[in-house]
């Protein structure tokens, strides 16, 4: 006759064989997923615009020029450019067809987690959004608003810093 714990050892040895199949399937499952939202947190970028150094965001509006030709401007607004408070963002873009716009908030030195609003099209070259920028424990954070603009030729980015202060 067999005591408990010898009947019981094979039904837990295959019971523990199972959780680690399910343990490994979950891993594939969300490393396949990861790999598949990658794209959708970093874009592949086709072209890149020059970052202006002397493009100041709290006194208005800045201009690029875009690789193979064009140009595209962004405004926020207030100047200000307060944290926790609702922006008003505008792009405008001169000879390029854009079909979507994006903008891609991140900090600059410190992670401040996935924040980038689509803009809406007022029309084939004018698009507006808002945006709320999130608190940092800095007294001043700096920022770097990518532009994204999907055109026939691939995503255009177009780099512009700015500041905040509490």
């Amino acid at each position: 006759m067999q005591t408990p714990d010898k009947a019981n050892k094979p039904a837990s040895k295959k019971q523990g064989n199972l959780w680690t199949i399910v343990a490994l399937l979950t891993l594939l499952l969300l490393l396949s997923v990861s790999y598949k939202l990658k794209d959708m947190l970093k874009p592949g970028i086709a072209a890149s615009a020059k970052l202006d150094e002397s493009c100041d965001l709290r006194k208005g509006a800045c201009s690029s020029d875009l690789p193979g030709g064009g140009k595209v401007t962004f405004s926020i607004a207030p100047n200000d450019i307060p944290i926790l408070r609702p922006l008003q963002l505008e792009v405008k873009v001169e000879g390029v067809d854009v079909s979507k716009t994006e903008v891609d908030f991140t900090g600059i030195g410190m992670d401040m987690g996935y924040n980038r609003p689509k803009l809406e099209a007022l029309g084939k070259d004018h698009f507006l959004g808002k945006a709320i920028l999130p608190v940092c424990v800095r007294s001043r954070m700096d920022w770097e608003a990518r532009v994204l603009l999907q055109t026939d030729h691939g995503l255009i980015m177009a780099p512009f810093r700015f500041y905040t202060q509490k």
